[in-house]
């Protein structure tokens, strides 16, 4: 019997006689309001059971998760691990949604600085920021244009004018980004406050943006052609340009680096375009990789695209197959064993404990369930159904510890600073793997030839109101 059946169980029989004693105020109910006599069984209820009386007064005093947290579950995950990358440099995405371009970055930068034997590099989120900003207003102006006969309350159009330039993205954005902006190291563009804390600069353009949107439907409905609009859209274009420009600087046309390997060698100076520094330095072709998705409330097996998930109007939406936990769990492994660092998305507010000094996803490592006496169970289909689970934060793989030929543990480089988790690593089971895990970045080498042949089908189109839609 599981710990919450021994505490309902405790107080079955009580409840059955309060509730018997009240039945006739309860079944009078007709209208679904909450009765007097309810009201009643419920205090009572609470009141007979001394485990609530020790929890309120805990809560009163303590955060929730301190409460909850499951030591037993945290000595039994332990610390050490069987495999994992080496890695130098925690980097931080501050008060900003851009973890999924920090993780594209971290897992890019890691192959460099053993390719070119550097201590460490980073590349600039700032640069890469700027453009995706760019493009993004560029793609809700140009949704707006297309979709001009519809009326304000469509679904489409309503969801459009709710998300109009958020900071999170996907990984076919990192692919689109650094195709055709290239990339550039941290010192050439480091932060600003803006990249830093985008709030302020992300509510003044969306302001902006709302009110270009207004006009472009104005002059949809006063018979404008797609022609006069999208000349419009390009002057609106060019003041987003100068407000990203004021908030995150300029982006370099082309900029003088020298490399530093680890023996203190000091390289040749060059000149650098962004395209030119990301195909001589990084050289990976992006192409090679492939987006794998887990959702069991999607038929596996099968190819999707999400409406609107992109940053650019000229580019594809995300395309990703959707296939069993199981089977991204076996491409991840292989890959991380060979020394390959693994993008992925996940749900990680979901049963995770992180202090100071630790960093831990684990069932069960925050039991609620025993807090409050209540069976807490829920499908991974109903949590993505009913809207409790969805991707939102993007990180990298980095280790993992097998045991008896299968994982038990996973290493984790985040993107949120050294003050969070083990000098800014993170640990999940496999278990919460299985659980909250949605996505995964493969290189093709490490996908069996009936999961690529997936990418040859048609993709069924999904709404960008779909909860896999969210960016990270």
């Amino acid at each position: 019997m599981s710990k919450v059946s021994r505490t309902l169980a405790a107080s079955a029989v009580l409840w059955i006689f309060i509730v018997g004693m009240n039945a006739p105020a309860i079944a009078g109910s007709n209208e679904g309001g909450i009765t007097s006599g309810q009201l009643e069984a419920w205090r009572t209820r609470f009141q007979s059971d001394p485990h609530n009386t020790t929890m309120l007064n805990a809560l009163a005093k303590n955060k929730i998760n301190e409460i909850a947290f499951n030591r037993q579950k945290w000595l039994e995950v332990g610390e050490t691990f069987s495999n994992r990358i080496e890695v130098e440099g925690i980097t931080d995405q501050k008060s900003t949604g851009r973890c999924w371009l920090f993780a594209g970055y971290n897992v890019l930068r890691q192959n460099v600085r053993v390719k070119h034997n550097l201590d460490n590099i980073e590349f600039s989120q700032n640069y890469g920021m700027f453009w995706d900003k760019l493009e993004k207003a560029n793609l809700f102006l140009e949704a707006i244009i297309e979709t001009g006969e519809l009326e304000l309350t469509d679904r489409k159009v309503e969801w459009l004018f709710k998300h109009p330039f958020a900071d999170g993205g996907q990984w076919n954005m990192v692919v689109d980004l650094i195709e055709k902006y290239g990339i550039v190291p941290k010192e050439v563009m480091p932060e600003t406050y803006s990249s830093s804390k985008s709030s302020y600069m992300n509510k003044i353009i969306s302001r902006k943006l709302r009110k270009d949107a207004g006009i472009l439907r104005t002059m949809h409905e006063d018979g404008g052609d797609t022609a006069a609009m999208r000349t419009a859209k390009v002057k609106m274009m060019s003041e987003v340009y100068v407000m990203l420009a004021l908030n995150l600087g300029l982006p370099p046309a082309e900029f003088n680096w020298r490399m530093v390997d680890k023996d203190g060698k000091v390289g040749e100076m060059k000149t650098y375009t962004p395209q030119q520094f990301y195909k001589s330095i990084v050289g990976v072709d992006l192409d090679d990789y492939y987006y794998f998705l887990s959702s069991p409330a999607h038929e596996f097996n099968v190819m999707y695209q999400i409406e609107l998930d992109r940053d650019m109007a000229d580019k594809p939406n995300l395309t990703f197959a959707n296939v069993p936990i199981g089977d991204i769990k076996g491409m991840t492994l292989e890959s991380v064993l060979d020394g390959e660092p693994v993008w992925f998305g996940c749900d990680v507010g979901q049963e995770h404990y992180r202090n100071d000094e630790m960093g831990l996803m684990a069932i069960d490592i925050v039991d609620y369930e025993s807090v409050y006496g209540i069976d807490l169970s829920i499908t991974k289909e109903e949590r993505i159904k009913y809207h409790h689970s969805i991707p939102t934060h993007a990180m990298a793989f980095v280790g993992v510890d097998v045991v008896d030929g299968k994982p038990f543990k996973w290493f984790i480089e985040n993107s949120w600073g050294e003050d969070y988790g083990d000098g800014g690593f993170f640990m999940m089971t496999d278990g919460w793997f299985d659980e909250y895990l949605y996505a995964v970045v493969i290189h093709k080498k490490y996908v069996p030839g009936e999961m690529l042949d997936i990418y040859k089908n048609k993709p069924v189109i999904l709404p960008p109101w779909d909860p896999m839609f969210e960016m990270m």
